[in-house]
């Protein structure tokens, strides 16, 4: 006769979900029930920062994606192991030379660390959320399938092809900076012109020292956001107002000055260890405001310069929303050219336009030049109409016709430097921000391409060398700092390519451009409405890169959620405050209102009796990253919260990384330099 009675649990070491003969476990609430933890979907699988994967689901019943709102009606997928030891066929493997397999993705195990016997599954174990269905682009939670790998060298077509790709889908973190900088500065059209050629060259060589001598992942360097603000407060300066002559080359050689002893400062934090004991303070919750708050930044320039031709600025930010968003999964010929080509494909419709439309004498107005001044203008008419000329059409410039077929970049070519130590001081302060940026790009790259996140000496020589690479920059005279692209990790995961091999032919192919002076005048050309339609756009993604650093971290967590809040807001109140104290609403001022948040060294609140510490508290108090970033690190290191919760940076182990053939090969130096700096414990593997 059969009994009601339900045999007694126990727990076994057994693989989990337990068996048929065991009885489902007593009633409980829906959290406990469904193991219920919210968080992000992200380009890979793994708990990548600290983070316990989730197991599969138990319950073959029909569920619900609660994240999508679709049902799901599927059978689970067989239970996997979560601290990575994956062997599935969703998880892609290589060997190297020694026979050692190698996972395609770090992501399969927690932070790229060697997998760990797994623990007995408890007797109560609760049930999990259901696994997100993939959709075409790889981004549910799996591992992320990269076409070619850290080392992999694909032949010499597919190099060509990726690295190809790999730039035009960064091209506007590439050119867009020197298109703000050099007007500001009252450069001319030729100015910038020579400004874009100096800016492809020393990304080209710096993309180069780094993919060689640097972390030695393909990230591609170039001028960074995070310099933008502080290069705009220096342009903005007090001392710059009244300068008669060529304003350009001053400013630009007073930016040279700064920029050459913060980037020997950064070398320095780098190269003598001194980084590795900061990635202690630095986490998912720290990074993902500061960078977020590096997007925000600038809402006061962007859509006030679109609003100069509002039909041309807002057709340019249409077109790239709809190709990186609406047409994102198309794929012509294999490759999904709507989304790669975003920024390229939207800024060739809308100039291809705006010229028809110039042409047709849309924008043409009797009796009207565009060349004079319209305080000038004698007609009411012209003086209503001249700004639109200026702006809407395509014919103002005359860099693409004026540019030499050949140039050569050259070190020092605007001048010996100034050096002046207030502005040298806030660029130190710009680098420490710069660094934290690169470090989250580091650790998610890596998980990309490489086979363990590296060590903290690695990135401590990756940071070294992005302080070199910076005082090549100013050398040269870029006008900004040379680092690793924010951008560099959100192309990774569309592109699926991951070996440096192609970003070094990129890198090589962009120092070729550099010498051919039309493309720097071509670019030049670029109307500015366009420029600042394009700014919307890229500020907005680089926005949202930094918030998605948020996905190694437990996101449903209060603790970090108040923390994130906490920074982004006061990121924008604080410097609000500095930007408008004294300010007389008023007062007529020679600044365009969308740089008037860069004056503030000359009002600010701090009116001590030295000069200098008055502009740098008040210029660096003024800047939203540093703000956010200040917040961020103390709340972070001082509220408790365990690791797992902050998602702690989980960087590979020194001596278990050399013991791994696969893992030195990513990361040891080649030419057999490291074994010069071997007793360099501290930059090396």
């Amino acid at each position: 006769m059969a009994s009601n009675d339900q045999p007694p649990r126990r727990a076994r070491p057994g693989p989990w979900p337990p068996g048929p003969e065991q009885a489902p476990p007593a009633p409980l609430s829906w959290a406990k029930r469904t193991g219920f933890k919210s968080r992000v979907s992200g380009e890979s699988n793994a708990s990548n920062s600290g983070q316990i994967a989730l197991p599969r689901p138990v319950d073959p019943q029909p569920t619900v994606d609660l994240e999508s709102g679709r049902g799901n009606t599927a059978l689970p997928p067989p239970p996997a192991v979560a601290n990575g030891e994956n062997g599935s066929a969703n998880a892609r493997r290589r060997t190297d030379s020694d026979g050692a397999p190698k996972s395609a993705v770090a992501a399969s195990r927690p932070n790229g660390q060697a997998p760990a016997d797994p623990p007995p599954a408890p007797a109560h174990q609760p049930a999990a959320l259901p696994q997100l269905p993939e959709d075409d682009e790889g981004l549910a939670q799996r591992q992320a399938h990269i076409k070619y790998e850290l080392r992999d060298t694909p032949g010499l077509v597919p190099i060509m092809i990726y690295g190809f790709q790999h730039y035009i889908s960064m091209l506007g973190s590439l050119i867009l900076i020197p298109l703000v900088i050099v007007p500001a500065m009252g450069g001319t059209y030729d100015d910038t012109a020579a400004v874009v050629s100096t800016v492809l060259f020393v990304s080209g060589v710096t993309t180069l020292l780094h993919t060689f001598f640097g972390t030695r992942l393909p990230l591609v360097q170039g001028p960074s956001f995070v310099y933008l603000a502080p290069a705009l407060a220096i342009i903005n300066s007090p001392e710059f107002l009244g300068l008669n002559g060529n304003n350009f080359k001053h400013i630009m050689k007073e930016l040279q000055g700064a920029l050459i002893i913060s980037s020997a400062f950064q070398a320095l934090v780098g190269y003598t260890g001194l980084m590795s004991l900061l990635l202690r303070l630095i986490n998912p919750v720290v990074v993902s405001p500061t960078v977020a708050a590096i997007g925000l930044s600038f809402f006061s320039y962007g859509f006030t310069q679109v609003g100069a031709c509002l039909e041309i600025g807002i057709l340019q930010i249409l077109l790239v929303i709809i190709f990186s968003l609406y047409l994102r999964k198309i794929k012509l010929f294999g490759y999904r050219v709507f989304l790669i080509y975003a920024v390229p494909l939207s800024l060739g419709i809308t100039w291809a336009i705006a010229f028809l439309l110039t042409e047709s004498g849309l924008y043409s107005y009797k009796g009207c030049d565009m060349n004079v001044p319209a305080s000038n203008s004698v007609s009411a008419y012209c003086r209503k109409h001249v700004r639109r000329m200026k702006h809407c059409r395509v014919d103002t410039s005359h860099a693409l016709r004026s540019s030499p077929w050949f140039r050569f970049p050259y070190p020092l070519q605007w001048g010996t430097p100034f050096f002046n130590w207030k502005m040298a001081l806030v660029m130190c302060v710009v680098s420490i921000i710069a660094s934290v940026d690169s470090v989250g790009s580091y650790h998610a790259s890596s998980l990309f391409v490489a086979s363990r996140p590296p060590t903290a000496g690695v990135v401590s020589r990756g940071i070294g060398m992005e302080g070199i690479s910076s005082v090549l920059a100013g050398l040269w005279g870029t006008g900004v700092g040379s680092t690793t692209l924010t951008e560099n990790v959100h192309t990774i995961a569309v592109t699926k390519m991951g070996s440096r091999r192609a970003v070094e032919f990129g890198a090589v192919v962009l120092i070729l451009l550099s010498f051919v002076g039309k493309v720097g005048g071509f670019i030049a050309s670029i109307p500015d409405v366009m420029v600042a339609a394009l700014l919307c756009f890229m500020w907005a993604m680089l926005a949202a890169l930094g918030l998605s650093n948020l996905r190694y971290s437990v996101t449903g967590s209060s603790r970090n959620s108040i923390i994130v809040g906490l920074a982004l807001f006061f990121s924008l109140s604080v410097p609000a405050y500095f930007q408008q104290y004294g300010l007389n609403p008023n007062a007529n001022s020679s600044v365009p209102s969308y740089f008037q948040p860069y004056v503030v060294a000359s009002h600010g609140p701090f009116q001590t009796g030295y000069s200098g510490v008055n502009y740098v508290l008040n210029t660096l108090l003024s800047f939203n990253m540093v703000i956010a970033f200040l917040v961020a690190v103390i709340l972070d290191n001082t509220v408790p919260g365990s690791h797992q919760e902050r998602g702690v940076y989980l960087w590979s182990e020194p001596e278990a990384a050399r013991r791994e053939p696969s893992v030195s090969r990513d990361y040891e130096l080649p030419f057999k330099v490291g074994r010069v700096f071997r007793w360099v414990k501290w930059v090396g593997l």
